[in-house]
């Protein structure tokens, strides 16, 4: 892997007189440099980024799943940004097609967890209207931490009453059936989790998209072209302005760049 931007002036300097710079170099990061290369900002307030692939044609699945397009580093940085967050929220159609499953603990990031007041490994949040969910996965059944369940006020009580069966804890964030992006945001804000992933799907990072409340992009852009008609990374309405987001820093590695863009 190697760092494309931001470039310092000591890698420019470098780059200029033919000499190789640690961050040029292709080579493997470890996970405490992916970790800093990631490190959320210092910031008070919550802040929610969103962790996606993309296809060079922009599609963000393959036979409606996002690992055929991945690779074995994305995934590493998938890890790393699961280790820094304290909840990931995802949709309810992923958790479906993606057969998801709790966050582990790592050992590599233990220490650095801990005195950062977290707990051995990330919440997963589950943003869902209907609730229409299978609660004998391990996602419920034998998670590290309780999985939450974000829902509306008017969510059907008999699917409340079986989430909290199953274990996972119910966060009301709207007042109809389904989930306002701000309210969840904030609610889980309000449970002490500052730092948020998402991890789509795409109508998820619609949402999030539309209602303004996404701080960062950390976009994979895959080296490949699959053609069809796969959702892109964020779905729904189309917003009346664009959103403009700035690029922080971009790695290489085979191909594959890994983007990251913060709101200005």
């Amino acid at each position: 892997m190697r760092r494309l931007f931001p470039v310092t002036y000591e890698t420019a300097a470098h780059a200029s007189d033919g000499a190789t710079d640690a961050d040029v170099t292709d080579r493997e990061w470890g996970l405490q440099e992916l970790a800093e290369a990631y490190a959320y900002p210092d910031v008070r307030e919550p802040w929610l980024r969103a962790n996606m692939v993309s296809t060079l044609d922009g599609a963000a699945q393959h036979d409606g799943r996002s690992q055929p397009i991945s690779s074995a580093t994305d995934m590493r940085i998938f890890g790393v940004l699961r280790a820094l967050a304290d909840v990931v929220l995802v949709g309810a159609e992923t958790v479906r097609q993606e057969g998801y499953r709790p966050a582990r603990a790592r050992a590599d990031f233990a220490e650095q967890r801990q005195a950062a007041g977290q707990g051995p490994a990330p919440a997963i949040a589950v943003v869902t209207a209907s609730l229409n969910l299978d609660f004998t996965l391990p996602l419920f059944t034998s998670p590290l931490v309780p999985t939450l369940i974000l829902t509306g006020a008017g969510a059907a009580p008999d699917r409340v009453a079986a989430a909290e069966k199953a274990g996972a804890r119910v966060v009301i964030a709207g007042d109809g059936m389904g989930v306002e992006p701000a309210r969840a945001v904030r609610a889980l804000a309000d449970l002490g989790m500052a730092r948020l992933l998402t991890e789509g799907g795409p109508r998820l990072l619609g949402q999030l998209v539309a209602a303004g409340v996404l701080d960062e992009l950390c976009l994979a852009v895959s080296p490949m072209l699959t053609v069809g008609d796969a959702q892109r990374i964020a779905g729904g309405p189309a917003i009346a302005v664009p959103k403009r987001f700035e690029l922080l820093s971009l790695l290489e590695e085979a191909g594959f760049l890994y983007t990251r863009y913060r709101r200005p």
